[in-house]
């Protein structure tokens, strides 16, 4: 039988980051905020796959451009985020990536909205698209704010440089043959 003190002082107990999360990366407030970004631009996108005529076209091509670029974007964040797949891609900064990408998705939703509202043919679906794509400038939004205050010191670059104690003694010499294995006092 094995003694259970051999296994307590070589296991060292995981740090608080390292436990699992089944939200992976984005913690249970960024996954509620990307799910529901994710429903509503897609609702946006196919109620306006479903006009019948447009009077500005260009404005509903525009509408559909974002629309769309929102819904797939935050579904592919999402997918990646709340896996593991985000530790296999080469990218270290998934805080600012995803700060900069909602920052700059909820301008353009939010401008595609008010200019898709401001001239249209006045139907009630291009109503309802345009509504739908204004609650997703919302809670885009509001996900750039609550990235902003959670994760503040990863999206501006602060980092506490300084090694943990735990982590200088999980630190192994980049050479592991080279180190001397010694048995006591050397003769």
């Amino acid at each position: 039988m094995a003694d259970s003190q051999t296994y307590n002082t070589t296991t060292a107990p995981l740090d608080q980051n390292q436990k699992s999360n089944k939200f992976g990366h984005l913690g249970i407030w960024g996954f509620v905020f990307k799910l529901a970004e994710v429903f509503l631009s897609f609702f946006a996108f196919v109620l306006e796959e479903v006009v019948p005529t447009c009077n500005a076209c260009s404005l509903l091509y525009f509408f559909e451009f974002v629309s769309c670029t929102a819904f797939l974007f935050t579904l592919l964040l999402l997918i990646l985020l709340a896996s593991s797949l985000h530790k296999k891609v080469g990218i270290s900064c998934w805080d600012r990536l995803d700060f900069i990408y909602t920052i700059l998705i909820t301008v353009l939703f939010l401008l595609a909205s008010v200019l898709f509202l401001s001239d249209n043919s006045g139907s009630d679906i291009e109503k309802a698209a345009g509504g739908f794509g204004l609650c997703s400038s919302v809670v885009f939004s509001m996900n750039a704010i609550y990235l902003f205050v959670a994760k503040r010191n990863t999206i501006i670059g602060k980092t506490n440089d300084k090694p943990t104690n735990q982590q200088q003694q999980q630190q192994q010499p980049e050479n592991p043959e080279a180190v001397k294995l010694t048995n006591g006092p050397e003769v």
